[in-house]
């Protein structure tokens, strides 16, 4: 009597687990948004006085700019590197795999820095 209910579970359980593939354009809004970031960030900084440092209370906005830029900086880094080895279809291990990724990562870096 319990089989049924213990292989109905299992399939409940099945169901529930099954890998979900995120939409297409999830990357492309994800990059999107990472680049925005990184220019309001950008913008911020660009706007702040060195005059306006003396008092701390004015430290909030440009350290949350660099904070804030930083991380979505390193975010746009690391999803271009992964789409780039996506689309590199080879089969690539070991220390090449690691030299690439490395080289992909600083050529994003001075991207994102040159801008």
């Amino acid at each position: 009597m319990s089989d049924p209910i213990a292989a109905d579970i299992e399939g409940l359980l099945r169901q529930a687990f099954a890998p979900v593939e995120p939409p297409e354009t999830l990357a492309t809004r994800l990059e999107s948004t990472l680049q925005e970031l990184t220019e309001l960030a950008h913008e911020e900084l660009e706007g702040w006085e060195l005059s306006s440092m003396r008092d701390p209370r004015n430290w909030v906005r440009p350290v949350a700019a660099v904070a804030i830029g930083t991380a979505a900086g390193a975010g746009l880094v690391i999803l271009r590197v992964r789409s780039q080895h996506r689309k590199q279809k080879k089969h690539v291990q070991g220390i090449e795999l690691a030299e690439r990724t490395l080289r992909s990562a600083a050529d994003e870096v001075k991207r994102i820095v040159i801008r």
